[in-house]
């Protein structure tokens, strides 16, 4: 099975500013992979070549087995976008306006299949202006799979949303999984990339600076797990072997690579010295934490 998307030294310039800088991407077919990048990092540029939206300076980019800058009208029915902003026509009902889109496409799904797909059958029939934030994005969606995309970009999908509808939008990008699209996503939301993606992959500066899973960025950095507790003014200190340091607000801290045997070694420690551990808190170390050391990093070198 080939790779959805390929890309080898891609390279963007305008003038003597360099906006992408040598990049190689894979996404395989079937993934969800997310794309991580402060503004200006060169992401949105990238995504724009790989869409077919931007031209390139340099390098070999093939999306579907086509290069987006030359690719027929063809392979554009075969790809959906979900864009950050987008306003749907207000007359029409949720239906008219996928039934609408759906005339586009030589390979087009049924609109009602698609609209339960995103969850919108009982909003069928409704204005779209009449529809809630998260009821547009739905139907953002719904118009970006109408054509039945084998490859669908989706750009920051839940920003502005409340707690709720981005746990609602969740579950509706996973059902792209199980339709067995493949996903580039974009996201400001640690905890969305590291909930939805396969893979993550994180640009600074115009270059990849890391790629793999949460987990295997985190060791990247060597991020460790904190445990942490508040010892009480009497409280007889652990055993240097341990390993502990006192922070700024006075709390017993363990920077753990192992944390099953440190927190055994030191709960067992408690029980014979019958000492509480106020406050015991274990902290696994989170996608945003590297996300900012890996940025930073690349800041400093650049």
């Amino acid at each position: 099975m080939s790779p959805a998307i390929t890309v080898r030294n891609l390279v963007k310039s305008y003038g003597d500013h360099h906006a992408v800088k040598g990049i190689d991407l894979d996404v395989e077919e079937g993934e969800i992979l997310a794309f991580l990048g402060p503004n200006g990092a060169g992401k949105t540029t990238t995504i724009e070549i790989l869409e077919g939206f931007r031209p390139r300076t340099g390098g070999e980019v093939t999306v579907l087995g086509e290069d987006p800058e030359t690719a027929p009208l063809e392979w554009r029915e075969r790809i959906g976008i979900v864009l950050q902003e987008s306003e749907p026509v207000p007359e029409l009902t949720a239906l008219e306006a996928v039934t609408m889109q759906s005339a586009y496409y030589s390979n087009a799904r049924n609109p009602a299949e698609v609209l339960d797909i995103v969850g919108l059958t009982d909003s069928a029939n409704q204005r779209t202006r009449k529809l809630s934030g998260g009821q547009k994005r739905r139907l953002d969606l719904a118009l970006a799979l109408i054509g039945n995309p084998a490859l669908v970009f989706l750009d920051e999908p839940t920003t502005g949303f409340d707690p709720s509808a981005r746990r609602e939008s969740w579950d509706m990008i996973e059902r792209l999984r199980e339709l067995g699209s493949t996903v580039l996503l974009t996201t400001h939301y640690m905890d969305e990339a590291e909930q939805l993606s396969d893979r993550i992959v994180v640009i600074a500066d115009g270059r990849i600076v890391a790629r793999g899973t949460a987990d295997e960025l985190a060791r990247k950095v060597n991020a460790v797990t904190q445990i942490t507790w508040r010892p009480r003014p009497d409280d007889p200190k652990p055993p240097e072997r341990m390993g502990w340091t006192e922070d700024a607000q006075g709390r017993a801290v363990i920077a753990s690579n192992d944390v099953v045997v440190n927190l055994h070694a030191l709960t067992s420690w408690a029980t014979e010295m019958s000492v509480d551990l106020p406050e015991l808190n274990v902290a696994r170390p989170t996608l945003e934490d590297v996300y900012l050391q890996l940025t930073a990093t690349s800041e400093v070198s650049a």
